[in-house]
């Protein structure tokens, strides 16, 4: 038997697990150290009432006769929730049916398997990025090439930096994660228009669109001209409702996307009743409940809250005269560290307490920076955000 040998390509220890590594084996050499978490994206505040309330309910109906469901009717997900998703697209002046609304376990898990429906591709990633990106596609063995994001361009890197190899696959999130950088609709607009002119997809990475304050930007692609004929867009629950351990997302496949012959979403679709046999109905009454008014209205308190702990933290950082990106419109700050990453890593858990993610992690275009995240209590980054300047 043969294995897939792209996993050598792997680095051997994802991001993340090699930081809970270092974090696991200061604490046990300093069992009293009060370590603040502002590393790994993970949110801290509980789901809230009218999302409770919902999974109440429907843990309820499924201990009935008449209320008990077994598998989904459709991976694509239930049709209320669909049309609730883009009934909300609408509030906010974007065209999607509810056709085009795929359901899913939330935007990582999409944004890695949709490369079953496009075969051996060319791909073009920011550097830095967040490093599924680039995993998913040695693991799939396409050919990666690299478009710098850094101090000079604001970390939102455009089609006039691509060099080499025209790509058939762009991704592209913003707020980008790591660096908390927003694309404006001029800048997004020349990506729409290249993707369009040179025959590429954009997968548009949304997780973070609703921490977006700034009135004037783009929390989804297609609000530009033409996107809905060069663009998937990949969102979730995760950040905007507190879904990281509850796992519901959506990805929205316009109706005339198409190449090579062949509409993108119905593949995808066909794909998904092969391998995934849909979110639990528990939990997609829940999203259903994120979609409402209340729910809206609770979900945006959420995001309050992080926002305000971005900006303790930025305040800090001004007052210290430290240069950084995001904060404003992303729950993302990324602050220029001045020294290896790694070795800013090492001196902020060791010196100072505090677990952060080196810029490094993310590509070589990270050294130097260092992420935190804005998803810690407002007790604890108000003592990180003093640690990190004094």
């Amino acid at each position: 038997m043969k294995l897939n040998k792209n996993f050598d390509n792997l680095k051997q220890s994802y991001l993340f697990v090699e930081i809970a590594k270092r974090v696991e084996s200061y604490k046990a050499a300093n069992p009293g150290a009060d370590v603040i978490r502002l590393g790994i994206g993970d949110v801290t505040r509980p789901l809230t009432p009218t999302v409770i309330d919902a999974l109440h309910k429907a843990s309820a109906e499924m201990g009935t006769p008449e209320g008990f469901r077994g598998y989904s009717p459709d991976s694509a997900g239930y049709t209320w929730l669909r049309e609730a998703i883009a009934s909300c697209y609408e509030q906010s002046g974007v065209n999607v049916t509810p056709d085009e609304v795929q359901v899913n376990d939330g935007a990582k898990s999409d944004l890695g398997n949709f490369f079953d429906v496009l075969g051996s591709v060319n791909v073009l990633v920011p550097d830095p990025v967040y490093p599924a990106y680039v995993d998913t596609n040695i693991i799939f063995g396409n050919a990666i090439s690299y478009v710098s994001g850094n101090e000079e361009n604001g970390f939102l890197p455009m089609p006039s930096d691509i060099s080499g190899t025209r790509p058939d696959v762009i991704y592209i999130c913003s707020p980008n994660n790591p660096t908390g950088a927003v694309y404006d609709k001029t800048r997004l607009t020349e990506w729409v228009n290249y993707a369009l002119d040179n025959d590429a997809l954009i997968l548009f990475d949304a997780a973070y669109a609703e921490f977006i304050a700034e009135p004037s930007l783009p929390k989804s692609i297609f609000e530009i001209d033409g996107a809905r004929k060069c663009a998937v867009e990949f969102g979730t629950l995760s950040k905007m409702a507190g879904f990281t351990g509850t796992r519901c997302g959506w990805t929205v496949i316009p109706d005339e996307l198409e190449y090579d012959g062949a509409k993108l979403g119905k593949m995808w679709y066909r794909r998904q009743s092969v391998k995934f046999n849909g979110v639990p109905y528990i939990i997609q009454r829940a999203a259903e409940a994120v979609m409402s008014a209340q729910g809206l209205r609770e979900a945006r308190e959420l995001i309050g809250y992080y926002r305000e702990n971005a900006k303790t933290i930025t305040s800090a950082l001004d007052r210290a005269g430290i240069k950084y990106t995001g904060g404003a419109n992303s729950p993302y700050v990324w602050l220029k560290c001045g020294r290896p990453s790694w070795d800013y890593f090492d001196y902020l858990l060791t010196e100072k307490n505090i677990v952060g993610t080196p810029g490094a992690g993310f590509g070589s275009g990270g050294e130097g920076w260092f992420r935190v995240t804005a998803f810690g209590t407002h007790e604890n980054t108000v003592k990180a955000a003093e640690r990190i300047v004094s």
